[in-house]
């Protein structure tokens, strides 16, 4: 039986490397996108070192022609995604005041467009076999935003929209899409452990039931 295959845009040590873990004990083959090479490098030896077949990419969220290139490169080498993760976000903090429309653009392109132009690399394929899954890392700002972290509460509210309205269109269309909204601060040996929500992850694609996890 041949492995299916998951990406993740926004490899690391946190959720991102945590879902690759969980999907790779069950006999996926995991690619990891993320803009630094060194870091990557590192990532592939962990996972390795627990018998998961990994590869990397390198290519910047934030840059659509970058995403099209790993993309590209992704489908070339290892085939058709069957599971594609979006867990790319700026995660810096700030006023809504503190904002300008050149930072909030800029804030946007990773946390929300990037995210879009990622499926539209994987879903005609997804379509094609009428099968396949596209997942996003939503976070508790979606729900109860904060003025400190002004940005990202606006992204992680259309981030929340595109899957919902991507689940949506898609679901006759056999591809799935879900959301895990993470409403608190990913920690180790909490409630919040990247591992714990990793679950929330498979659990969404295996039952394929609801579209949004609220992890609180």
């Amino acid at each position: 039986m041949n492995k299916k295959l998951i990406v993740i845009v926004g490899a690391g040590p946190g959720v991102g490397n945590h879902v690759a873990k969980k999907f790779g004990d069950n006999n996926f083959r995991v690619v990891l996108v993320s803009r630094n090479k060194i870091a990557l490098d590192q990532y592939v030896k962990e996972l390795e070192s627990e018998g998961i077949e990994t590869y990397v990419v390198v290519a910047d969220a934030a840059d659509p022609s970058s995403l099209t290139e790993a993309f590209t490169q992704i489908k070339k080498e290892y085939g058709t995604v069957d599971v594609m993760v979006y867990n790319a976000a700026v995660l810096k903090d700030g006023q809504p005041t503190s904002l300008t429309s050149e930072s909030l653009v800029s804030h946007y392109k990773v946390d929300v467009a990037g995210a879009l132009h990622s499926v539209q690399q994987v879903i005609s394929d997804q379509i094609a076999q009428k099968e396949g899954t596209i997942l996003f890392t939503g976070g508790g700002f979606a729900l109860s935003p904060s003025s400190s972290y002004a940005a990202l509460s606006i992204g992680k509210a259309a981030l929340r929209i595109l899957a919902l309205t991507l689940a949506e269109e898609l679901k006759s269309q056999g591809v799935f899409v879900g959301t895990v909204t993470i409403a608190g601060n990913v920690d180790p040996d909490t409630h919040f452990a990247p591992g714990l929500i990793a679950e929330k992850y498979w659990d969404l694609y295996k039952k394929r039931e609801e579209h949004e996890i609220v992890y609180n």
